[in-house]
């Protein structure tokens, strides 16, 4: 209602905006809303009822008489008659504006802009045309045996409200259009967070769990100084992240890295010795004796 009334509430100062205005506005019914038909009466429409009135009664002076045709002609050529390729772009804009106060509206439900002109099923591809040709392109289809005429695209909206003098309607539509955008990045970055969280409390449960059946069989004592210090500080701290762990240490990340991941494939190996410190012992196994040289074997 606040878009309706900002664009009922524009007084044309050129005739031929008023003209192409009230040719917009057309005979459709406007007494739904005041601002509307208040505008209807501005632009002359509403003279026609009223002198008629007048000079049913046979009391009207002869001046009005006289201005009751006058007055009927002029609106009835003002709504009816508009050459859309003759005129300027100026009272192709008015005309617009009329036609979207007398058949348009607009919807701005969950953030998304959508903006339709309602007209006769001939009427829909000229105003496609003609649209188009102000370089607003829009899409039509057939309702319930009326064509629409649609814009869903919020820059397009923008434009023609600006272009038709929706000022104060277009900051709206703006600050929706940011407040959505806001939105959604602010979800990706939480979804984002969220999910590197869940993956680092699922990395430090295993990394915990590993360090711990490590020190039960022994294995841990027997690794190097940084691994068992990194096991240490992540059994201490195990909602630090790598980087924190690398900071308190005062280590490269990398090497934090590194730690835990062997002690995570240490524990993947319990029963083959992975990363032990001490040296395997060979078992060299006994060479057969060579037969002494120059004695000729049987």
């Amino acid at each position: 209602m606040a878009l309706r009334a900002e664009l009922a509430a524009i007084d044309p100062s050129r005739p031929c905006d008023r003209r192409a205005e009230a040719a917009g506005l057309g005979n459709a019914p406007l007494a739904r809303e005041g601002p509307v038909t208040r505008l209807a009466v501005r632009l002359g429409r509403g003279r026609t009822r009223a002198v008629g009135q007048g000079s049913a009664g046979g009391e009207g002076s002869g001046d009005g008489s006289a201005a009751g045709p006058a007055a009927a002609a002029s609106a009835g050529s003002a709504a009816g008659a508009f050459d859309w390729d003759a005129v300027a772009d100026h009272c192709r804009l008015a005309y617009l504006r009329g036609l979207f106060l007398a058949r348009g509206s607009l919807s701005l439900a969950g953030g998304r802009s959508h903006l339709e002109f309602v007209v006769g099923i001939e009427e829909a591809e000229p105003l496609v045309v003609r649209l188009a040709s102000m370089g607003l392109p829009a899409s039509s289809r057939v309702r319930r045996g009326r064509g629409v005429v649609t814009w869903k695209n919020g820059d397009t909206v923008g434009l023609f409200l600006r272009r038709i003098g929706a000022g104060g309607s277009l900051l709206e539509v703006e600050a929706r259009q940011v407040s959505r955008a806001l939105r959604g990045d602010l979800n990706r970055v939480l979804n984002a967070e969220s999910a590197n969280l869940q993956r680092a409390v699922g990395a430090a449960g295993r990394q915990i769990a590993a360090i711990d059946e490590l020190e039960v069989d022994g294995r841990l004592a027997e690794q190097p100084y940084v691994v068992r210090l990194v096991a240490d500080a992540r059994r201490g701290t195990p909602e630090a992240t790598l980087g924190e762990l690398a900071e308190r240490l005062g280590l490269h990340r990398s090497a934090v890295q590194r730690a835990l991941e062997r002690v995570e494939r240490l524990a993947l190996h319990a029963d083959e010795g992975v990363g032990r410190r001490g040296h395997r012992s060979r078992s060299v196994r006994p060479r057969s004796p060579r037969p002494p040289a120059g004695r000729a074997l049987a």
